[in-house]
């Protein structure tokens, strides 16, 4: 499913359930959803879910965001609440699916969206290289040490990360550091 399809539903969805009386909530979680589809997508696949249900786990995010603000609750952090609301879906959804996925998408197949062409096929070969073996460490890395790196890359705060993943700041700043390390050694090879 395209962004523009993505949209699309999310928009007759929340027109369906709002019945036009929140053109302004409606508006709000229209640009919060542009603005944060992708990091919460790549999020949910970087925690293990595969790019389909994330693209499903993403809506429901919205909708959630939706009701949330419909019914007047707090507006504090809402970056803060989407990855969190994403985070504890995500991890649903791993677990209904963990027997029987045959994980074909990679966080390798997300790390493509975005990638430069390199300019020569030397310099291609060795990125690509490079590209895996980080990859690889990141694959390795437990869970939650992925998880805090992943928000971390998505430009979250230290603060947040703790209230998404239920950890003390002091495991949050731990956790960045021994896998930036370990990132930073198998960067050297």
């Amino acid at each position: 499913m395209s962004t523009s399809d993505s949209i699309a539903e999310l928009r007759l969805q929340l027109n369906t359930r709002a019945a036009g009386t929140c053109t302004e909530i409606e508006r709000e979680v229209m640009e919060l959803f542009e603005s944060f589809r992708t990091p919460v997508l790549r999020y949910c696949v970087a925690i293990g879910v595969s790019v389909h249900d994330g693209e499903e786990i993403v809506q429901e995010v919205f909708l959630c965001l939706f009701r949330h603000l419909q019914l007047d609750r707090s507006r504090s952090n809402l970056r803060g609440w989407i990855f969190r609301v994403a985070h504890n879906l995500a991890l649903k959804q791993r677990a209904q699916d963990r027997k029987t996925r045959d994980r074909t998408e990679t966080c390798e197949d997300i790390a493509g969206w975005h990638a430069d062409p390199a300019p020569g096929p030397e310099e291609h070969l060795s990125s690509a290289q490079r590209q895996r073996r980080l990859m690889a460490v990141v694959e390795a890395l437990p869970e939650i040490d992925r998880s805090c790196l992943t928000l971390r890359a998505e430009g979250l705060r230290y603060r947040e990360i703790a209230g998404i993943l239920g950890i003390s700041l002091g495991s949050v700043s731990i956790s960045l550091s021994r896998s930036l390390e370990r990132l930073t050694r198998a960067d050297r090879r």
